[in-house]
């Protein structure tokens, strides 16, 4: 296999240097670099709001990198994220067929909740007045109005007139099958509006549904003014510094060139999260776990995802903001619940946690940046989790003082002390991640009790066991790059680049073959433009190609995603068309089937199968290190401390997490401190490290007897 970095040697790059991942969160910036050797350092800095390629580069010059020692670098960042959370894209038009203006903002007759009588949806991207048609119309079967000159130039003119425009969205009827008119009017625009993004829908997304194609459109063009400008500026500051041409992070899980990720920015809008859970998968894996759960709770929200059989699972169907969005993404759902999130008490006197969060400047209370406002962080500080005075990030000291000051304030009202406060927004905390972990197993048909939890990020390891007591799970990895995974998951990711087209018809009747035919003609691998320009899709096992199709029994209104199996002996398209081959029919029909079992919990034998979009997944994987589980140092200095556990103050060990060396055994209750987060083993709990530094933590099952297996030392 032919890695990103021997690739670049190809180049003329040095081989030998380090592969880098950079994740830019709300509250920290995270760094992990991989030597040749497999060795992994970390690093972590304040994020930096205003610019977060000052934050990036911050990462760089604590971990003493530079351009000579860097050879691949992966970026991970929540600039398209929070664009569209705080609705602060750019200014954006749409041009869409007469008699559709109105179609993203109509939107579908589901409601987010349904006897809520006062909660209206969030506004459309772009208002009515920026929203334009043409006299057109193209059907299932063709064009039905042809689309004339004089039409084109007519919209093309009004939309030049809009003063500080950005961006524009074109969206056609049916331009998933017939692109012709909506290739015609955004290359008139492009021509007439230079320096105007123009994102036309069936080069973002070929498949049908006019209305996830549509906001999926819109989201792209709204976004990726924003999120290039940030990316230009960053490839221009990394250039100063000899720094090779950053990859970026795409929501599904694999990395992209910068110039992709600068033209589509809807492809990155979980940038961030989608790398902690290749992360998650990758050192779960070296631990002998395929099937988990993942949770990372950083300073400004809590992301969980299913991994399956050592996979991430992908969804086509994510809604962020308000907005559907349908492009591969991994199946992330995200709470406002991380360690910076903002306890208050609402109207009635209950206490809340979130959405609002302190993010890293001015940050929580006990930061002593200049925030008042109690956070999680804070009520873990107060209840003993974390060190008074510990630092964070090289520029952060923790104040219980400070902490205890807010979470008073907070509980006064109420009638609680800083302590009782403190336990309640702990509690409400962990009721929310609980409920976001059900999200994503119980209602994707996953029995949770099956799976085990990998535990990461700055405030993870805290609150994981917790949540694994509440969801009747025994098994918690907390994983020696447990505060900066998502970091790792960059370094280590895959070049990705997903390819679709639309492919309606009944299974048994459609062309399978030349569906995949034509989706690996697209890809252009012959041709050198592959997921790496220059890489040689030719080497051995260079490129990998998954191939996946939609489908749903008909009548449905939603479909599955499956993956269709390379025939015996072949890397081309799939042998052999629907007609040709009754046993690939057959095989779509059992993993469907077998989907929908594990989904919904029955499947309806004999009854017809409708085929939706044919997909093509080509990548480039990534390196796998492996890591070693470091020695324990001998200078590092265990303690005690008190902390609130199970209803009352108890002293309980606190072991520095490079005291532990492979096999040793820590037994709960105690805290575990690592350099860039802290883990909490609660009442009955035992943790120990295996030989890749993860903390394997367990406990009885519920009714059961407790673990077996001893570990040559204990702590």
């Amino acid at each position: 296999m032919v890695d990103h970095e021997e690739s670049a040697a190809g180049r003329g790059r040095p081989a030998g240097r380090v592969r880098l991942g950079v994740d830019v969160g709300g509250t920290f910036t995270d760094l992990v670099a991989v030597d040749p050797d497999g060795a992994v350092r970390f690093a972590k800095v304040p994020s930096v709001p205003a610019d977060p390629s000052d934050g990036v580069l911050a990462a760089l010059a604590v971990a003493e990198l530079d351009g000579p020692l860097v050879g691949t670098f992966a970026h991970g960042t929540t600039v398209a994220t929070n664009a569209l959370l705080e609705r602060a894209g750019a200014r954006t038009a749409l041009v869409t067929t007469r008699g559709f203006r109105d179609v993203i903002e109509i939107g579908r007759q589901n409601r987010p909740s349904l006897y809520d009588l006062t909660l209206d949806r969030p506004p459309a991207l772009v208002p009515r007045e920026l929203r334009f048609t043409v006299a057109e119309r193209c059907g299932p079967h063709g064009v039905l109005e042809p689309l004339r000159a004089a039409e084109v130039d007519r919209v093309v003119e009004e939309v030049a007139a809009v003063p500080g425009l950005d961006a524009v969205a074109v969206c056609l009827l049916f331009s998933f099958a017939h692109p012709d008119h909506e290739r015609t009017v955004a290359t008139a625009l492009r021509a007439r509006l230079p320096g105007v993004t123009v994102v036309a829908s069936s080069e973002v997304l070929p498949v049908f549904r006019e209305y996830e194609r549509f906001t999926t459109a819109v989201a792209d063009a709204y976004l990726t003014p924003r999120l290039s400008s940030y990316l230009r500026a960053l490839e221009r500051r990394c250039a100063d510094r000899g720094l090779t041409v950053p990859m970026i992070m795409q929501s599904s899980g694999g990395v992209t060139e910068l110039a992709e990720a600068a033209g589509h920015a809807a492809r990155c809008v979980l940038s961030g999260p989608a790398g902690g859970v290749v992360g998650a998968a990758y050192v779960a894996g070296l631990s002998g776990v395929r099937d988990l759960l993942t949770f990372d709770m950083g300073g400004t929200s809590t992301d969980v995802a299913p991994v399956l059989d050592g996979q991430a699972l992908t969804t086509a169907e994510s809604v962020l903001a308000g907005v559907p969005i349908m492009l591969p993404t991994v199946d992330v759902h995200s709470v406002s619940a991380g360690g910076g999130s903002i306890a208050w008490v609402d109207a009635g006197g209950a206490l809340r946690v979130g959405p609002r969060s302190a993010g890293a400047d001015p940050g929580p209370a006990c930061y002593g940046r200049g925030g008042t406002r109690p956070t999680v962080t804070d009520a873990d500080l107060c209840l003993g989790y974390l060190a008074d005075g510990a630092g964070l990030g090289g520029e952060v000291t923790l104040s219980r003082t400070a902490a205890e000051a807010a979470l008073r304030e907070l509980g006064a009202p109420l009638g609680l002390s800083a302590v009782e406060t403190a336990a309640g927004v702990v509690a409400v905390a962990d009721a929310e991640m609980t409920r976001a972990l059900r999200v994503v197993s119980v209602e994707r048909g996953l029995d949770p009790r099956e799976l085990v939890l990998v535990a990461f990020g700055g405030a993870g390891g805290t609150h994981a066991c917790a949540l694994a007591e509440e969801l009747g799970m025994t098994r918690v990895l907390v994983p020696l790059a447990a505060g900066v995974l998502s970091a790792l998951g960059l370094a280590i990711g895959d070049v990705r680049r997903d390819h679709a087209r639309p492919l309606i018809g009944r299974l048994g009747e459609v062309d399978l073959a030349a569906a995949f035919t034509d989706l690996v003609a697209s890809a252009d691998l012959a041709g050198g433009h592959g997921p790496v320009d220059g890489h040689d899709p030719a080497g051995a096992g260079a490129v990998v190609l998954q191939r996946r199709l939609d489908c749903r029994y008909a009548g449905q209104s939603h479909e599955l995603t499956i993956d269709v199996a390379e025939p015996a002996g072949g890397s081309g398209a799939v042998a052999g068309g629907a007609s040709a081959d009754g046993g690939l029919v057959d095989a779509v029909r059992a993993a469907f089937e077998a989907e929908h079992l594990r989904r919904y919990g029955h499947v309806a034998a004999g009854r017809e199968i409708e085929t939706v979009a044919a997909r093509l997944v080509v990548t480039v994987p990534g390196p796998r290190p492996r890591p070693v589980a470091p020695s324990p140092d001998p200078t590092a200095r265990r303690g005690r401390r008190r902390a609130w556990t199970d209803g009352a103050w108890h002293e309980i060990d606190v072991i520095p997490r490079a005291a532990l060396g492979p096999g040793d055994m820590v037994r709960g209750p105690a805290v575990v401190e690592f350099a860039e987060a802290t883990c909490l083993l609660r009442r009955d709990w035992t943790g120990v490290v295996d030989d890749i530094g993860t903390l394997v933590l367990t406990r009885p099952a519920p009714g059961g007897p407790t673990p077996s297996g001893t570990a040559p030392s204990a702590v």
